[in-house]
């Protein structure tokens, strides 16, 4: 995939690259009218919301937004649907946000449903340069609609065209000076394949370490990184909450 640099990468002897002084900043100059973005999360675990609010405040319209969903009401995502940015969304998922759900029946937003593991590949495969691919899942379904179809072995395949957009926004555990990234737990999910997939991708990340981080344990080698910002502390909103009561102990009151 040919990817643009807005910055300057770091260069041998030097430290690294300066990350932006907020998100508004990281963003500067990449947003604008029309524009496909891929963003990184699973409902509300590992989204980029800095960088969604920075989207947000910018004012930019008519997006089509490439997520496995979007957020619920109010948060995340779902913050871009209640200021009417979005024109088109390609998700795998739409059951926890209601608005979501309403403006797609009420056909004032197009949504293209992709099956989860489709949704990922796509972007995989668009962050490695194939342009297509062929796959079972979908096939004799609405997805297969429109999409053409060949037999390999005697079994049906669907073809599904890889994804980059224009611009990628992740969430990062920790970012180092010269854009490598990890993440943590579940935060991990689609935030990898999203990174690659944007001919720019921007960071933000909950630490940024002075050091490089040890190549062993790089998940996003920093060449896929254009811009980064450490994200700014935040309650974290917990999406479903499901706790069991704990045994009763001898001797301590419930």
């Amino acid at each position: 995939m040919e990817k643009t640099t807005p910055g300057a990468r770091p260069s041998e002897g030097t430290t690294g690259v300066r990350p932006a002084d907020d998100a508004g900043a990281a963003l500067a100059g990449l947003l604008h009218d029309g524009m496909t973005i891929a963003v990184g999360g699973f409902g509300l675990s590992g989204v980029p919301v800095d960088l969604i609010d920075a989207v947000r405040e910018s004012g930019v319209r008519d997006l089509v937004v490439v997520s496995n969903n979007m957020g619920i009401d109010g948060k995340g995502l779902g913050l871009l649907l209640e200021n009417r940015q979005v024109r088109k969304v390609v998700a795998s998922y739409v059951g926890e946000n209601q608005l979501f759900a309403r403006q797609y029946l009420d056909g004032e937003l197009e949504v293209e449903f992709t099956p989860q593991g489709s949704l990922a590949e796509r972007l995989r495969a668009g962050g490695a340069g194939i342009p297509a691919f062929y796959t079972r899942t979908g096939v004799g379904t609405q997805v297969a609609e429109g999409k053409p179809t060949a037999d390999f072995d005697g079994v049906t395949y669907l073809l599904e065209r890889g994804i980059v957009a224009d611009l990628a926004l992740v969430r990062a555990h920790t970012c180092d000076p010269y854009g490598n990234l990890t993440y943590r737990c579940t935060a991990r999910n689609f935030n990898p394949v999203v990174a690659t997939a944007g001919r720019v991708t921007v960071a933000e990340a909950e630490h940024l370490s002075e050091t490089p981080i040890d190549p062993d344990h790089v998940v996003t080698p920093g060449v896929y990184v254009d811009r980064f910002v450490a994200a700014r502390a935040r309650v974290k909103v917990i999406e479903q909450r499901t706790v069991r009561e704990r045994p009763a102990v001898a001797g301590v009151q419930a």
